[in-house]
């Protein structure tokens, strides 16, 4: 059962940047891409980095520690594609200007 949260309103992401919130004690970094928020796990595998933080550039988000990339859509590791490596992704809705997570969601879930 879906358990959406209210975490940030529209005017607050910018492209190019993310934005880190914490739900449910989990952080969570948001995306805007081609006008759609995106949610993904706040830490990089690779060495915890806040990926909140990284530069965004045609949905690809840089880990400013290491510039380890990951997309914003997929949570997958455009480095190396044919890896499983990836970032935990979050359903998001957008309700008029809020932007709602379903934190409980993982990509496993049916």
């Amino acid at each position: 059962m879906p358990n959406f949260i209210k975490v940030a309103t529209f005017d607050q992401l910018k492209p190019q940047t993310g934005l880190t919130v914490e739900v449910e004690g989990r952080l969570i970094a948001l995306f805007l891409h081609e006008g759609k928020p995106y949610a993904i796990d706040e830490h990089c595998p690779h060495a915890g980095g806040p990926l909140g933080a990284g530069f965004v550039i045609d949905g690809t988000v840089m880990c400013p520690w290491h510039g380890w990339r990951f997309s914003v859509v997929d949570g997958s590791w455009v480095d190396a594609p044919r890896s499983k490596l990836c970032v935990e992704c979050y359903k998001v809705e957008q309700q008029g200007d809020d932007i709602l997570i379903d934190a409980y969601w993982t990509p496993d879930a049916t």
